[in-house]
């Protein structure tokens, strides 16, 4: 049985996590745009090449003792300053 992938390699990803994370550590999540949300949580987005690099990251968030309270897939604009989400796909 053959798999066909639904979307296409990198991926745009939005990673929610409670508190605000210091925009320093955007280094440390391999660049991706860290915004701090008015509700106190930090929202991670960029782009992702594969799903090992995904669970790489969910593995950081883990080390940091960081509660993680979202994970969705977007479609990415990618530009010379950031990836901005442009809508949602699918939410975990």
């Amino acid at each position: 049985m053959t798999h066909t992938p639904k979307r296409q390699v990198p991926a745009g990803y939005q990673l929610r996590v409670d508190g605000h994370l210091d925009r320093s550590w955007s280094s440390w999540f391999d660049d991706l745009t860290l915004t701090h949300e008015e509700d106190g949580t930090t929202t991670l987005t960029g782009s992702i090449s594969d799903q090992a690099e995904l669970h790489g990251l969910l593995a950081k968030i883990r080390d940091l003792g960081v509660t993680l309270i979202s994970v969705q897939a977007v479609d990415v604009i990618i530009t010379d300053q950031a990836a901005r989400p442009t809508r949602g796909v699918e939410k975990w």
